[in-house]
């Protein structure tokens, strides 16, 4: 692994999981030291964060992890909305409708998953990520499929700051397989709405539960 590569994976993470906090200046000497890189490749991670929105400069300070407000939540899922139901409209027309059939099977099983313990409920966090990933395939589109993947890391971070609802996670896993359902039918539209209605319930969940630890902030 390259060096800049090394760096921008680290502090990904420790930006995505709250170890670098909002407002954190991120001063070149001291990064490059704790991450054992020299500061051309610290330079370059630092670059590649500033594109992804998770770093940005701020006068006088130099860069800083960006903040999380109500506002930017907001704005996220307006432009998830607009990629992941065009993305949904593309699955259900290029798809291979086994691997949905499989993922619906699967999906079937998520209630009686969901009301036994944390392991479990890791197997169902892994199914939602094989279901990203088999739309991002089937949507064939890698510029579409790249702007979802840097939401993503935003919706990462904001994960951190909400706990699990057992209620929530039954009522999305039930609107995840509306989803499956209507691109293993192949049919774009009820996708898209399918994927329009676990968005808007997800943008009031999370506003419920992350807006009140922003406000305290």
């Amino acid at each position: 692994m390259r060096a800049s590569d090394k760096a921008y994976a680290l502090l990904r993470d420790e930006i995505v999981t709250w170890s670098l906090a909002p407002g954190t200046v991120l001063a070149e000497v001291e990064q490059a030291s704790k991450l054992g890189v020299s500061r051309t490749p610290l330079r370059e991670a630092l670059s590649r964060l500033v594109a992804d929105g998770l770093v940005a400069p701020q006068e006088g300070r130099g860069l800083i992890v960006t903040e999380v407000s109500v506002d930017g939540i907001t704005e996220l899922f307006e432009l998830r909305q607009a990629l992941e139901q065009q993305a949904a409209r593309a699955a259900a027309i290029r798809r291979d409708p086994a691997v949905f059939a499989n993922l619906r099977d699967e999906f079937l099983t998520v209630p009686e998953l969901l009301r036994t313990d944390d392991e479990s409920r890791h197997a169902y966090f892994d199914l939602v990520r094989r279901l990203d990933e088999a739309l991002d395939t089937a949507a064939a589109n890698p510029y579409l499929v790249q702007a979802i993947g840097n939401v993503r890391t935003h919706l990462v971070r904001l994960r951190r700051l909400a706990a699990d609802n057992t209620q929530r996670l039954l009522d999305a896993a039930f609107e995840h397989r509306m989803i499956v359902e209507a691109v293993y039918e192949g049919d774009p539209e009820l996708a898209a709405s399918a994927t329009h209605l676990h968005l808007r319930n997800s943008l009031r969940n999370t506003l419920a539960l992350v807006g009140p630890k922003l406000n305290t902030q």
